[in-house]
């Protein structure tokens, strides 16, 4: 159950409620407005996120910037605030420190304006300077992105010059090595970079650094060894004291102090600011490291398009679930990044931004302080299904190293920067680097996923093996073939190619090339579905000449006794939902769909379904294939409209929350066990398993199932998709079959 904003406010505010009571509070509140000054008032917005018209607000006072406190902080007030920073009117206000705790003093308190005040001065307050508040409870406001027509900016103070956006190390050795993980911090300042004085520096700061750089620990590092180096530079200050408490998630959210004017050379008693980064597995090229900072296996992320984002799941009782996005929050976000290996959390996102998961829910309300080696460790609720539902799957999207691979890869000849040839940065022996192109030769769909992720364009719609109307480049040498990737690689190079280039045809026309998306589908099984409608017929051959036209009976049928005798078949039905971000679309365009006349229907792609039969070793013993005559939405999540219906040659597909059943009594919807002896076996259904269509994620497209089979009956048990359970839970599956519920339950 959703926690409106009021109410939490109003849980974290009971301390103050207390305080209202007081008489004297009553009193004062009734009485007490901010004495006008003579010196005009100067406004600021600070801290971190923030966009230009939103941030903490700050008030220059006596000579000193301060902050607001929240208690009793309205709407009304960020009105007053708002016309004062130059903006029509506000559009929310934030408590708690959302964009950063502030330094020095607290100005206000229990400020309460009509909204119609042409200054805050002039409403109701405790007085300047008086506040029992602490910078954990400074307010922010959110002001509409409109200035007021005529507006004077002389109180406003422009942040700008002191905004912390782009944070870098540079490294005092020069290495081709990436990422990097040591070196001087610096800011961007100007239309350069300015470098920090460590003077009072911690190792909570460095915490902070590492965080944003996409790092998910710090080390302490040599600072004798820099400091002969950096004295020979000509160092330019900027920032002189930084004081994070370490669970920020970005520099600019620690509360900062400037030098006021321009950068100098003054860094009394110190040096420039060096940290020491502790990179995630993913990212260390030694293989005996990697093994020794191996992350957690209990949590993970899923369908996001890029390493480091994707919705959150953990491991509970040996079952994958998700995680309710209520008070989901920053703090919360980056602990499961850096628990994953990568740094701070960039957003943490609510509402099934990367797709809805399936399955259970474990966690609800997670409440982590930022400091905790695992999101196990934070606090959180265990919920019921009236408390959550699938769209409402957190999802975070975290901090990774800059890796430079977007340098070396291209897209040309497309009509949007989401497709073209796909052009290569190669190396030749003389050291001489130039662009070349990809053989098209055996290149698919998970090459193509790789080439966009590396390209920063999100997932591949499709994987082009021929681009001639694309020729519009002066390259035309193949510098690369054979490529074969698994589909999480972050670059083409770490995937498997051949050494000499080997490319069958050598023309440009051939070479590789992708349509890149920001959304994909992602099609996933109703595994407890198929457990629930298992039966075995026996079907005469006179009923199922169709089904041999189009070979859904085994290779044994041939020489059958036809008309005379029958089959034997395991007829399950088959729900298929699309839980992605995009409509799942056949690859081929309904001019080359192939109609089959013995059905009346069209097949839109030659192979959409598997059904096999495994022994224990996971030897295929039957196996039935599905062709996709018929992708419709049957039914949607409530709100969703169907889009897809095959009859009178439809548009076939099947739209996010919707999903196709294949009922048990229809063609085809079966394997052919007619020469299988008793015993236990693995079910196992594949959808799209030859990746013709692009999803964000291919590891839930099969499920499978114990079968036990007495040469009369059949029974299903431990139905479920082939990422649902932990990989102890799976190998205890594949070593044990049929007696798979005894071992994990």
């Amino acid at each position: 159950m959703k926690v409106s904003k009021l109410g939490v406010n109003c849980q974290r505010h009971n301390e103050t409620t207390k305080r209202y009571l007081n008489a004297w509070r009553e009193e004062s509140l009734s009485t007490t407005s901010p004495k006008p000054q003579n010196d005009r008032l100067q406004f600021r917005l600070v801290g971190y996120p923030r966009k230009h018209n939103e941030g903490r607000i700050e008030i220059f006072y006596k000579g000193e910037w301060g902050t607001i406190c929240d208690d009793d902080f309205s709407l009304s007030n960020a009105n007053v605030l708002c016309r004062q920073l130059g903006f029509v009117s506000a559009t929310g206000w934030t408590h708690s420190a959302k964009y950063g705790k502030g330094l020095g003093k607290i100005w206000l308190d229990n400020v309460q304006c009509n909204g119609g005040e042409k200054s805050i001065e002039l409403c109701k307050s405790r007085g300047w300077g008086n506040s029992d508040c602490t910078h954990d409870e400074d307010a922010g406001v959110v002001c509409k992105d409109e200035r007021l027509p005529g507006f004077v900016h002389s109180n406003i103070i422009d942040m700008d010059e002191n905004k912390v956006e782009k944070v870098r190390l540079r490294p005092v050795v020069p290495t081709k090595k990436m990422p990097v993980t040591e070196g001087v911090v610096e800011i961007k300042y100007r239309n350069g970079w300015v470098q920090i004085c460590d003077v009072g520096w911690t190792s909570k700061n460095t915490r902070v650094i590492c965080g944003m750089l996409g790092f998910p620990d710090e080390k302490k590092v040599n600072k004798n060894f820099y400091k002969l180096n950096t004295e020979r530079q000509k160092n330019q200050y900027h920032l002189h004291s930084v004081a994070c408490v370490g669970t920020e998630v970005h520099l600019a959210a620690c509360p900062l102090e400037f030098n006021k004017g321009n950068a100098t050379g003054s860094c009394k008693g110190g040096m420039p600011v060096v940290v020491s980064c502790v990179p995630g597995p993913q990212y260390v090229h030694n293989n005996g490291l990697k093994k020794k900072l191996k992350t957690t296996s209990t949590v993970r992320l899923k369908g996001g398009a890029k390493l480091g984002e994707g919705r959150v799941e953990v491991l509970r009782n040996n079952e994958w679930g998700t995680v309710c996005d209520d008070r989901w929050t920053l703090l919360s976000a980056s602990v499961v990044c850096r628990e994953l290996g990568f740094g701070s959390a960039k957003e943490a996102l609510t509402g099934a931004r990367m797709g809805q998961g399936m399955g259970p829910i474990h966690m609800n309300e997670v409440l982590c302080l930022g400091t905790e080696k695992s999101m196990w460790n934070c606090g959180f609720k265990n919920i019921t299904s009236e408390d959550c539902q699938h769209v409402e799957d957190a999802a975070v999207r975290c901090n990774t190293p800059y890796m430079a691979l977007e340098n070396s890869i291209r897209l040309t000849g497309g009509r949007t920067r989401y497709e073209g040839r796909v052009e290569v940065l190669s190396t030749e022996a003389n050291g001489t680097r130039s662009w070349g192109l990809i053989c098209g030769g055996a290149w698919g769909t998970k090459e193509a996923m790789v080439a966009c992720r590396q390209l920063g364009l999100g997932y591949a719609n499709h994987g082009l093996q021929e681009t001639w109307y694309w020729d519009s480049s002066n390259v035309t040498e193949m510098v690369m073939s054979g490529v074969k990737c698994t589909g999480n690689e972050m670059s083409l190079s770490h995937c498997q190619h051949h050494r000499t280039v080997s490319c069958q045809k050598t023309a440009a026309k051939f070479s590789a090339g992708v349509i890149c998306s920001e959304t994909a589908s992602d099609l996933v099984p109703n595994a407890p579905l198929v457990q629930q409608s298992v039966y075995i017929e026996d079907r005469p051959l006179h009923m199922l000449y169709c089904a041999a036209e189009e070979n859904c009976l085994s290779k044994s049928a041939a020489s059958a006794n036809w008309p005379y005798g029958h089959r034997r078949l395991l007829r399950f039905s088959s729900q298929i939902h699309n839980i992605g971000r995009a409509d799942f679309r056949p690859k081929a365009g309904r001019h080359s769909w192939v109609w089959h006349a013995c059905h009346g229907h069209y097949h839109s792609m030659d192979i959409f379904t598997h059904y096999d039969l495994l022994s224990s070793n996971g030897t295929k013993v039957a196996e039935g294939h599905k062709a996709s005559f018929c992708l419709e939405d049957t039914e949607c999540h409530e709100g969703i409209s169907k889009r897809y219906e095959c009859a009178n040659f439809g548009e076939q597909g099947i739209t996010v929350g919707c999903w196709d059943l294949y009922r048990h009594d229809i063609d085809c919807q079966w394997i052919d066990i007619t020469d299988i002896k008793p015993g236990n076996y693995i079910l196992q259904i594949v959808i799209n398993p030859n990746f013709e269509v692009a999803e964000s994620d291919f590891t839930n497209n099969a499920m499978k199932c114990n079968c036990k089979y007495d040469g009369h009956r059949i029974w299903l048990h431990n139905c479920h998709m082939g990422d649902a359970f932990s990989e102890e839970a799976e190998r205890r599956f594949e070593k044990y079959p049929g007696q798979f519920n005894n071992q994990i339950s």
